[in-house]
C-alpha cells in the first residue's frame, strides 16, 4: 500500500515522494522517457498482430486498446513496460483491475489526458484510475 510518507506542506523534492515511493530503484517512479519507449514497443507489437490477424494496420487500435486494458487488469504491466521493467500501481496497493484499467485505458487512446501530467509524473488518466507507472 502506498501512504503518504510526508507533512501535506512540505514541498515535494523527487517524483513520488508524497506517496511514499523511494527516489530511485525498485518502486519508484518511472520517467518518460522509458514509458515512451514503452508505449512505441506496445503500438509497434499491437501493429504487428494486426497485420497478421486481420492483414491490415487498420486495427493497430483495436488491438492496442485491447492488451493495454487486458494486460494493465490483469497483470500491471503491458508487454512493454514489462521488457522495460516498468509496472502500473494503484495507489491503494490493490490490483488494478478491469473497471480502473478501463477507465485508464479509455483515457489514455484519446491521447492527450496522458500529456497533462502532474509533478509525480501522473498523467490524467493515471489520475483518473488512482494508479501511478513505477520501475518494477
Amino acid at each position: 500500500m502506498l501512504l503518504p510518507a510526508r507533512s501535506p506542506g512540505d514541498p515535494e523534492k523527487y517524483p513520488g515522494e508524497q506517496f511514499g515511493l523511494p527516489e530511485r530503484g525498485p518502486r519508484s517512479v518511472a520517467g518518460m522517457g522509458r514509458r515512451l519507449l514503452a508505449l512505441l514497443i506496445d503500438w509497434l507489437a499491437s501493429t504487428v498482430v494486426a497485420l497478421v490477424i486481420f492483414h491490415s494496420a487498420g486495427w493497430t487500435l483495436v488491438v492496442f486498446s485491447a492488451e493495454v486494458y487486458l494486460l494493465t487488469a490483469l497483470t500491471g504491466f503491458t508487454l512493454g513496460k514489462r521488457l522495460l521493467g516498468l509496472r502500473v500501481a494503484r495507489l491503494d496497493g490493490r490490483p488494478v483491475g478491469f473497471l480502473w484499467s478501463l477507465v485508464r485505458t479509455i483515457l489514455l487512446i484519446t491521447v492527450i489526458p496522458p500529456l497533462v501530467t502532474d509533478r509525480d509524473l501522473r498523467g490524467l488518466h493515471d489520475r483518473a484510475a488512482n494508479t501511478i507507472v513505477i520501475r518494477s
